[in-house]
This record gives C-alpha cells, sequence and structure tokens, in this order.
C-alpha cells in the first residue's frame, strides 16, 4: 500500500508532528508514505516525494509544515478528481491523508466521492471544525494571544490607554474568548455575540474613574462593524476573501465616545507561526498515529475526531455542516470579568 499525504490552506502550529505522526505509523507497517508538497498544488501539479522514518526526525517542534501548502483548490482552479488524477495514478497513491481545515477537508469529501479514498485530519487555530470537540493549532494560537496580552496590558496601564487587540478566528470567537478569559482582557467582542458600543463606552468610562484607567478590548476578526458589515482587506491571489480590520473600527468608535486614547494590535499571522505548545504537539501527533492506522485498514471517507480523551473516527461529510461556533457558555465565562 501507498499513502499519500499533504497539508492543504492555512498553516499552524501541528502539522509537522501530525505528518510524522502518520508516517511512523504507516511504516511502522511496512507500507510506503509520499508526502505531496504545496497542498492541492502540489497534488495537481505532480509535486511529491517519499517520506520516511528519516525524513521526519527533528520536525515535531518545528511550526509550519515541512510539505508546504496553498490556498489552490482543484474544484475552484481545476476540474475536481479530473485535475488530480494523473499525480494519483503516476505515484501509485492507494489513499490520501489530508490535514486542513473545512475547505480542504470539504474538497477531500468530494473527492472522495469521485474515487479517491480519503482520511482526513482536522487542523485549524480557528477551532471551528464541525464534528471534532478541539482542533490541533488551537491552544498555540491562545498561547499567543494571551501573551500578547500580557504585555499589551503593562504598556497599556503605563500610558492610560484602551488597547484593542484584534485576532483570528474568521466567523468564530473561539481564540478571542479563551485568550481574552486567559488574559483578564474588560470585554471580548466576538461575531456570536451582539455588542452595544454605547454600553461599551460606559462600561469602560466607570472602570477608568474608578482608579483602573487601562483596558484590554479583544475583538475577533469576524465580529461585524457597527452597521452590521464584515469588515475584509481585499483578497487573496486565489480569491478568497481577507478579513480583519474590524479592530481599528471599534478603536476609532470608542476613543470617540469616550474621549480615551485607543490604540490598535492587530496579531495576524503571529498566532499562526511558531513552536506549538505540547499540547497540539501531543494532540497533532494522536490525530496522525489514527489517521495513519485507519489508512492502513482501509477505512476511507472519515475524519480522525476528538471526543472526550478519545480519537474517533467520524464520517467526513460532517465538514458540511456549518463552521462549529463559540460555544456560549464559555463566553459568559469571560463575561463575568468584563469592566
Amino acid at each position: 500500500m501507498r499513502i499519500g499525504v499533504l497539508t492543504a490552506g492555512g498553516d499552524c502550529p501541528g502539522l509537522n508532528a501530525a505528518i510524522r505522526g502518520v508516517v511512523a505509523r504507516v511504516v511502522a507497517a511496512g507500507e510506503e508514505v509520499v508526502g505531496i508538497q504545496k497542498g492541492w498544488r502540489g497534488l495537481m501539479e505532480g509535486l511529491a516525494r517519499p517520506l520516511g522514518r528519516d525524513q521526519v526526525r527533528g520536525i515535531l517542534y518545528e511550526g509550519g509544515t515541512i510539505l508546504g501548502t496553498s490556498r489552490m483548490d482543484p474544484y475552484v482552479h481545476g476540474d475536481g478528481y479530473a485535475s488530480v488524477r494523473a499525480t494519483v495514478e503516476a505515484e501509485g497513491i492507494d489513499l490520501l491523508v489530508v490535514i486542513g481545515g473545512d475547505g480542504s477537508l470539504r474538497t477531500a469529501a468530494r473527492l472522495e466521492k469521485e474515487g479517491l479514498p480519503v482520511v482526513g485530519i482536522p487542523k485549524t487555530i480557528d477551532n471551528d471544525i464541525p464534528g471534532t470537540e478541539v482542533t490541533f493549532g488551537f491552544h498555540t494560537a491562545v498561547q499567543v494571544v494571551t501573551d500578547a496580552i500580557d504585555r499589551l496590558t503593562t504598556t497599556a496601564e503605563s500610558h492610560n490607554r484602551v488597547m484593542v487587540v484584534e485576532v483570528m478566528g474568521r466567523t468564530a470567537g473561539w481564540i478571542a474568548a479563551c485568550a481574552g478569559l486567559a488574559g483578564g482582557a474588560e470585554a471580548i467582542l466576538v461575531p456570536e455575540v451582539d455588542y452595544d458600543l454605547d454600553d461599551l463606552a460606559d462600561r469602560l468610562r466607570a472602570r477608568h474613574s474608578s482608579g483602573h484607567d487601562y483596558s484590554i478590548v479583544v475583538v475577533a476578526e469576524g465580529t461585524p462593524d457597527p452597521q452590521g458589515e464584515e469588515e475584509t482587506s481585499g483578497v487573496d491571489a486565489y480569491g478568497f476573501a481577507r478579513l480583519g480590520g474590524v479592530g481599528n473600527v471599534i478603536a476609532h468608535e470608542l476613543e470617540r465616545r469616550t474621549g480615551y486614547e485607543c490604540r490598535v494590535t492587530t496579531l495576524g499571522y503571529l498566532q499562526r507561526g511558531g513552536t506549538p505548545t505540547a499540547y497540539d504537539r501531543i494532540l497533532a501527533t494522536r490525530l496522525g498515529i489514527a489517521a495513519g492506522e485507519l489508512a492502513l485498514e482501509g477505512r476511507t471517507g472519515v475524519m480522525v475526531a476528538v471526543r472526550g480523551d478519545r480519537i474517533e473516527p467520524v464520517p467526513l461529510d460532517v465538514v458540511s455542516a456549518p463552521p462549529r461556533a463559540l460555544d456560549l457558555e464559555r463566553y459568559q465565562e469571560a463575561a463575568w470579568f468584563f469592566a
């Protein structure tokens, strides 16, 4: 058996650990692994190389992906399975392990229906993939944002400022809520919860007048602006919208309403890069091993998912559901500490 593995979509901490897990499990069974480079683009253009134990040594703690990735998609930028068939046949790939977010896994599910056996591994810092309780990359991103909030808090206090921190998450507020809770933010704005800027301004004024004359406001990038519109900064090279900019809008409005100096920090790609936390290394490794086992068993059309403390297969079609929104109980836990 020859098993292909690729990483598609945005990078995130833990991808190399997942690749390593797949390779270790498959090679231990005496089977071969071929790595597809540059995501779906590599499968469309024939970019592949063998992966053995030697090729995945020393990558556990590295960020990014040794295989590279891209946002090219065979259904958006090609003709579906027909766009990748030549590489699959030339490399003798019997089954493909796809490590990706919801968009990449939806593509994998379509290819499965066209005849390419697939096992999926969910990854994203956004933690919004349906069917699994958590995705690797998320905890590392939360730690990065928490560290940033800690640092911004000291400068906010020194200068009596309101610091607005815009974080990733697309249309889900998981990173904002969890990092805001961990960092002690005075307010957290997320797509799932309506907000009132006049009320927030009143609460900030009350806080500052009580002697705590600085505040941290965390804003998820997918939060609508005060007019209910999504803020974007154009499209990327593959035609996908880039979310971002709502932090600047919120800061401007809060400064106008309160008279306090407001500064914005947009953390952007800092949240996706760098060394994965121990939690994400372990989770990604477990998911990679589980996907390798399913591949060896010939169980396809499934995704490995976290259910409690166990890794279980779920139908790959689960990714066709809407993104997994922030648990509002988690938001309420953070809200008890708002200004």
